[in-house]
């Protein structure tokens, strides 16, 4: 008989973990590290499946991608599910659900929120860390506790489809973000919270050639200093309990299989002890995409040894296959168990063995209200004014033609990881368009059709999330609204449509141009996603063609972009007499643009990427290294870095207009400081125009070092403030010289002495106010604990 003394909740859970990992025979570990799809254990009205007496001989850990219309029922298939695992099993080890969170649960019945790089616009990690609170109450209700979230990734590379799931360009901007959601997720006491997952370590969002799980090529300074912050800075302030590799491979090694990866920079650097879980199908692709593997077996080996955890979505080299490589002696049983172990704790952390169940009543129209006004505010303060000669805000009652294929689809606020995204995909699952993102599966079919009915996505929108189009948001100020799409996001509609389109523009007061992208899941018209990455990322041909017929009749043209990621805009978008930039917001993304084109909010949102002006300029991030890219100085008599286009970006990252002024002045800062120490720097905000309103104050530094090319510019510091006509506020910002750290000549990560250059402004290039301290001293080495990731900044009443 099996000892139960691991089921004595005083003891810490590493403790219970080393009990019961005592208790586990070969084949019950190995089976602690796979997950499994739900059908395989239940069938949709929660009895079991024609396997389920066979899985629940050898348990799995985990439950991948469970999904229903209601929070009530998808309580039900957990609760199903938990009770096969608590109750019919030898040891009784709960199984541990997870689930996508990235802009929300993604499950029936609860609130949207918008896209990564529109939480990043919004610069406000208080409010993501809210909205993650939210989420993480959300899952644990429905008995979900292991998040999918958030993506980590600094995106460079605008080619690449899913920039739009990232926080941008910046690993500051990534961190701060990074840190808020995972502290939301999991708060102060795991029993009460989430696991967060940490996505895609490393490098993924800079594949070659942009294109989606291609390596990775990226130096070790690049890869620990720049790719790995925000990782470092959640696993340092917020305690990441879990981490997902990257499909790419770095220096030759796919992740999945890299040691020098998973142990010892992310554990015995970074100060990671949570468990690392597989992107899907990742020992699959070790065979047959990057063939570092013959068979699941071999590919099972290399990623115990390496230090991935857990198989997901299903098993293909861990479980069955993972035990007979033990028994054979081509797996070590030490990293087998050191895995299980990390499973274990967590189960206990989370609380699991004494709560196993979901909540037993859920209020279903409370639950999907949950979150509605910080949804609202999150998509209001992500809208990012680019430009404007006086037309906006928009007067009320004048005739407005809407046109353009984001006038009248508000489906298309909603991207990939929401819940709207996922059904469209399923829908065309049970139509027989699209084979799931894992294959065609025979029991799949069945299992979705009886969990829901295919349904138009404009439709679900509308009815589940109550979100509109533009045109219906803007027929509450306009005295007249008429609308055509005039062309699909990348194909012609005929002659005729732009025809009439032209037709009600000349009608017309104002025109609003509603154009830009969409982020689908590997279905339908889309610009953006998983897998849809582009070569150009020019807005698309049949769009930019509409937009010249239109911009023809002479119309003032206020052109809305949606989108997920930087698009390069034709001249005739970047004429128009305005220019606003919008992420796919979710319920209301619609409305949000909508009151800043008429001045109802006033625009605070700032841009999480550079806006390059053509594809071949890429990379253009504005933390280039001194001496690269445009922030190379030009040889004499050499006007510009290209002779056929200037080398800077069209819109600078963190660009973003207001309809008020602000000034910046009256700097006093520290003039040195010790390795050791902390600089104040400090300035005063006042709102100079005749509209309330709020910016983000951005510091920036470059920190003089010596035998290594830095960054020309890190941000090091931001805090949104807001202030009434004629007010001010003292900003001072505190940043520890422990943030100022690098990978030095001799590979130490490094505090060392140097003049630090500083500038504060509005956005990137934005240098009103600069000033310089010197760090002295000896040099510091430092661990990843004795580092800082973020910096104070506090504002008060002047």
């Amino acid at each position: 008989m099996p000892r139960d003394d691991f089921r004595d909740a005083r003891l810490p859970a590493d403790e219970r973990a080393t009990r019961l990992l005592r208790e586990l025979t070969v084949e019950e570990k190995c089976h602690q590290l796979v997950s499994v799809m739900p059908w395989t254990l239940v069938r949709a009205d929660g009895s079991d499946s024609y396997e389920a007496e066979e899985w629940l001989t050898h348990p799995p850990g985990h439950v991948a991608q469970l999904i229903a219309d209601t929070p009530v029922k998808l309580a039900q298939l957990v609760g199903s599910i938990q009770r096969q695992a608590v109750e019919r099993t030898r040891l009784g080890i709960p199984v541990l659900f997870h689930q996508e969170a990235l802009s929300g649960f993604l499950a029936g019945g609860h609130m949207s929120f918008p896209t990564g790089t529109g939480l990043a616009a919004a610069w406000s990690p208080e409010l993501v860390q809210e909205m993650s609170e939210l989420i993480g109450r959300q899952m644990v209700r429905t008995g979900v506790r292991h998040a999918l979230s958030p993506v980590m990734d600094v995106a460079l590379d605008p080619r690449w489809g899913r920039v739009h799931e990232t926080y941008g360009e910046d690993p500051y901007l990534s961190a701060a973000l990074s840190v808020a959601f995972t502290r939301g997720l999991q708060g102060d006491d795991l029993s009460r919270g989430v696991l967060a997952t940490g996505k895609h370590f490393l490098g993924y969002a800079a594949p070659v050639g942009g294109v989606n799980t291609s390596a990775y090529e990226g130096g070790m300074r690049q890869t620990r200093d720049l790719f790995a912050y925000p990782f470092e800075a959640a696993i340092q302030l917020a305690g990441l309990r879990s981490v997902m590799n990257s499909y790419a491979d770095v220096d030759g090694i796919p992740v999945g299989a890299s040691r020098e990866v998973l142990t010892d920079l992310l554990r015995d650097v970074l100060g990671f002890d949570g468990f690392v879980s597989s992107d899907y199908t990742t020992l699959d692709q070790l065979v047959d995409r990057q063939r570092v593997a013959d068979t699941a077996a071999e590919a099972a080996c290399l990623a115990i040894a390496a230090g991935l955890d857990v198989e997901m979505p299903k098993p293909y080299g861990y479980g069955h296959v993972l035990a007979e490589e033990v028994r054979q002696g081509n797996a070590d049983i030490a990293d087998v168990d050191m895995s299980v172990w990390r499973v274990l704790r967590a189960k206990f952390e989370l609380g699991l063995f004494e709560s196993p169940y979901p909540a037993e009543h859920i209020d279903v129209a409370a639950v999907a209200a949950e979150g509605t006004e910080l949804s609202q505010e999150l998509a209001r303060r992500s809208v990012v004014l680019a430009k404007n000669d006086g037309v906006l805000p928009l007067a009320r009652g004048l005739r407005a033609a809407v046109i353009g294929p984001h006038a009248d689809a508000a489906k298309l606020q909603f991207a990939t990881y929401t819940y709207p995204s996922w059904r469209e995909a399923t829908d065309a699952v049970l139509d027989g368009q699209l084979g799931n993102m894992l294959g065609t599966d025979d029991v799949t079919t069945p299992w979705y059709r009886a969990l829901v009915t295919p349904v138009d996505p404009e439709r679900l929108v509308h009815e589940r999330f109550g979100a509109r189009s533009i045109v219906e948001e803007i027929t509450d100020y306009a005295g007249q609204v008429r609308t055509e799409q005039g062309t699909t996001l990348t194909g012609s509609l005929g002659e005729d449509a732009v025809a009439r389109a032209v037709e009600i523009a000349r009608e017309s007061d104002v025109v609003v141009l509603a154009l830009g992208g969409a982020s689908l899941w590997f279905t339908g018209e889309r610009t953006e996603g998983e897998a849809s990455d582009t070569a150009d990322i020019s807005l698309p041909a049949a769009q930019t063609r509409l937009a010249k017929a239109v911009a023809a009749t002479g119309k003032p043209l206020v052109v809305v972009l949606v989108q997920g990621r930087a698009y390069a805009l034709p001249e005739v978008v970047r004429n128009a007499s305005a220019i606003v930039m919008a992420s796919y917001g979710g319920p209301f993304g619609s409305k949000a643009i909508v009151e800043v084109l008429f001045g109802v909010a006033n625009p605070s949102g700032k841009l999480p990427y550079s806006v390059p002006r053509h594809s071949g300029q890429i990379p253009v991030h504005h933390h280039q290294k001194t001496g690269s890219g445009y922030r190379s100085p030009l040889p004499p008599s050499v006007g510009r870095h290209y002779l056929d286009l200037e080398a800077t970006p069209l819109y600078p990252f963190a660009h973003g207009l207001s309809y008020t002024d602000f000034a910046l002045d009256d700097l006093s800062h520290d003039e040195r400081i010790d390795t050791e120490g902390t600089a104040r720097i400090a300035l005063t905000v006042t709102n100079t125009g005749a509209m309330r309103g709020a910016s983000v104050v951005q510091l920036y530094v470059r920190v003089n070092t010596k035998g290594i090319t830095r960054p020309a510019q890190q941000l090091a510091g931001f805090c949104r403030v807001e202030v009434a006509p004629g007010e001010s506020r003292r900003l001072t910002f505190r940043l520890a010289a422990a943030q100022l750290g690098y990978t030095n000549v001799g590979r130490d990560f490094a505090v060392e002495p140097a003049r630090v250059d500083f500038f504060l402004g509005l956005d990137s290039d934005d240098r009103r106010v600069e000033g310089s301290f010197d760090l002295v001293g000896k040099p510091r080495v430092l661990t990843s604990a004795e580092r800082a990731f973020l910096s104070e900044a506090v504002a008060e009443r002047v």
